[in-house]
């Protein structure tokens, strides 16, 4: 075998063996983002951020779309778009053209942060690890310091893919104050409830530092099939769950739009052809956008 047959092959199996541990479900984003080529759109423009975080103690950065020109004195809407588990902030600016929508129509601003493999929730078995407090608190508050953002519930709308769908409904379900809208694209729903595999067991064991223990309260706290319960169907914001008819979320997430239905939340659930990854989530990102548009753009 040639010199260079071998390293490649130890690539591939690195690769493999990394994936293995990291579980099922991982994005189609790169671990780490080598190339940084954002999809910009006309009358729009883009800006990264770096701010310090209280809640973990380190700076974080965001990556920001809004209009080109916003006239004095004028106040945008603000939809907050999370990546996915692996991926980064600048996702949702390279995989797809979300751009378009911080121009049309008058404008908003899309703010894309970087959580981190977190699932936007503050770990309960590692407490530096607050990142449930970084977005709620934190960067909300960052945005609306630094940009023309437009503040309170009917202004703001969140819109996460995989990991960050997950974090958009668990939002929805326990911070109803914060968001008017809420959209789950491909939302790795079951992850709290996912049962120990040997196979899995480094995901395992990454999921119960999140979410602690099998059976305990915290994991209980962040599980969205209990949340659902018990949450307030008059204060949650108005859900939108989308997923791939080929990819293995689908299940759970007809299990979640199910009970949705069944407790008369205000939601809409679609599905599309295509598996979990960045191909199948650019194609629900339209029908998503009209529907918050419709509910949270201009509002207040």
């Amino acid at each position: 075998m040639k010199k260079t047959q071998i390293v490649g092959w130890m690539l591939f199996c690195g690769l493999a063996f990394g994936v293995g541990l990291g579980g099922c479900h991982r994005d189609a984003a790169l671990l780490t983002q080598l190339v940084d080529r954002p999809q910009l759109a006309d009358g729009v423009r883009m800006q990264d951020v770096r701010f310090y975080s209280e809640a973990l103690k380190r700076e974080m950065p965001y990556r920001v779309f809004l209009p080109a020109n916003v006239a004095a004195g004028v106040k945008l809407p603000v939809v907050y778009l999370l990546h996915g588990n692996g991926g980064s902030y600048q996702n949702w600016s390279n995989y797809s053209d979300v751009a378009k929508y911080a121009g049309a129509g008058g404008g908003m601003i899309l703010v894309m942060p970087g959580g981190e493999s977190s699932y936007w929730v503050n770990a309960a078995l590692k407490p530096a690890d607050r990142f449930g407090d970084y977005l709620t608190k934190d960067l909300i508050a960052d945005v609306e310091s630094r940009l023309p953002a437009a503040t309170g519930r009917a202004n703001r709308a969140i819109v996460g893919v995989s990991m960050g769908g997950y974090g958009a409904v668990e939002l929805a379900l326990t911070r109803p104050e914060l968001f008017g809208f809420a959209g789950a694209i491909s939302p790795a729903i079951d992850v709290p409830s996912r049962k120990f595999s040997i196979r899995r067991w480094g995901q395992w064991q990454r999921f119960r530092t999140i979410f602690g223990d099998w059976g305990s309260e915290t994991r209980k706290a962040e599980d969205p099939f209990l949340l659902v319960d018990r949450a307030d169907v008059g204060k949650t914001p108005y859900l939108y769950v989308t997923a791939g008819e080929e990819e293995a979320l689908l299940e759970p997430n007809k299990r979640l739009a199910a009970r949705l239905k069944a407790r008369g939340f205000a939601y809409e659930f679609h599905t599309k052809p295509g598996g979990h990854d960045w191909n199948e989530w650019d194609a629900q990102i339209p029908g998503c956008f009209e529907e918050l548009m419709g509910r949270v753009k201009g509002a207040g």
